[in-house]
C-alpha cells in the first residue's frame, strides 16, 4: 500500500490574530498609527488633519484592499515592474549578405546531419521500452 501524505489546503489564507485582522494587516495598521501619532506631536492641527487623512488612507488601503485576489502592495509592485519593462521588444540585428549565406549553409548542413542520425524504430522496440517503464526497470529485453 502506498504511503499517504497530508496535502495542505488553503495555503493562501493568512493567519488571523483577532477577528478578521491578519498579522500583516495588524502590522501595517500599527505602523500607520505610529506615523499618525508622530505627526500629531510634530505638526499643528491643520497639517495633522491632512497627515491623518493621507497616512490613514494609505494604511487602510494597504491593509484591507485586494485587487484580483492579491494584496494591494503586491498589486503596486507588479504595476511598477510592468511600467519599468518595455512594452515592445524588437530585435534589431542587421546581418550582412555574407553572414546570411553562411548561416543558411549551416542550417542545411545541420538538417542533413539530423536526418542521417535518426534510425527506424520498430514496434518491438517500442513495446520493450513500454514494458521497461511499466515494470520500473525490472523487465530486461532480450
Amino acid at each position: 500500500m502506498p504511503e499517504q501524505f497530508v496535502v495542505p489546503q488553503f495555503i493562501d489564507v493568512e493567519d488571523k490574530i483577532f477577528g478578521p485582522v491578519t498579522t500583516r494587516q495588524f502590522i501595517i495598521l500599527l505602523i500607520g498609527g505610529l506615523a499618525i501619532f508622530i505627526s500629531f506631536k510634530v505638526f499643528d492641527i491643520t497639517a495633522f488633519i491632512f497627515a491623518l487623512a493621507f497616512i490613514g488612507g494609505i494604511s487602510l488601503i494597504l491593509a484591507f484592499v485586494k485587487i484580483n485576489g492579491q494584496s494591494f502592495h503586491y498589486f503596486l509592485l507588479n504595476t511598477l515592474q510592468t511600467f519599468r519593462r518595455p512594452g515592445l521588444r524588437i530585435w534589431d540585428k542587421r546581418y550582412s549578405k555574407e553572414e546570411l549565406k553562411h548561416y543558411a549553409k549551416l542550417e542545411v548542413e545541420e538538417i542533413e546531419e539530423v536526418v542521417k542520425a535518426t534510425r527506424r524504430v520498430s514496434n518491438n522496440h517500442i513495446r520493450d521500452l513500454s514494458l521497461i517503464v511499466n515494470t520500473g526497470g525490472y523487465y530486461k529485453p532480450e
